[in-house]
């Protein structure tokens, strides 16, 4: 399969066609909101960034950040060949469970060790996740976890004829 021809950007925008591979992580003082179920789970600005191409920016937030109670083991496990053996946690807020909806790295690999302590949300099964206030749009296609906002372009793996799933 050919790789896709990159939407052009605007001002301020990046092409996830021009993010590395292998990943790069990045600090962000980007806000990150998370809501499930009418409460907010999470609400910080310790927040970290995995760029990838053509992925839209995964945000990374710590644990703690997150309410009481809000995460709980999930069942499963995958592998990625950068960051290492994933697990799963499912995501509870307002009475509402979502399994499976978050992902962390115990012991990630080198060179991505600012992930230690620190949760993936996919934003799907949520009721909404917000960048710096802005309502963002799932990575498409379900598998991914990337958050899509307008300062990200694509087109973004996970979409037809994107060599994605």
């Amino acid at each position: 399969m050919r790789r896709p021809t990159p939407d052009p950007t605007g001002p301020g925008q990046e092409s996830v066609w021009e993010y590395p591979r292998p990943p790069r992580i990045e600090r962000t003082g980007r806000r990150v909101r998370i809501e499930l179920g009418g409460q907010t789970l999470v609400d910080t600005d310790d927040v970290v960034r995995v760029l990838e191409t053509s992925h839209p920016p995964v945000y990374y937030v710590p644990v703690d950040a997150f309410a009481p109670g809000a995460l709980a083991p999930g069942e499963g496990a995958s592998f990625c060949e950068y960051k290492g053996a994933a697990r799963y946690f499912d995501v509870t807020g307002g009475g509402q469970v979502r399994r499976g909806a978050a992902w962390y790295y115990p012991h990630p690999s080198a060179g991505y060790e600012l992930l230690r302590g620190r949760v993936a949300v996919y934003a799907a099964p949520m009721d909404r996740c917000t960048v710096d206030d802005v309502e963002v749009v799932p990575q498409p296609g379900g598998f991914y976890g990337g958050w899509v906002t307008p300062d990200v372009v694509g087109p973004f793996k996970g979409t037809p004829g994107s060599m994605g799933r």
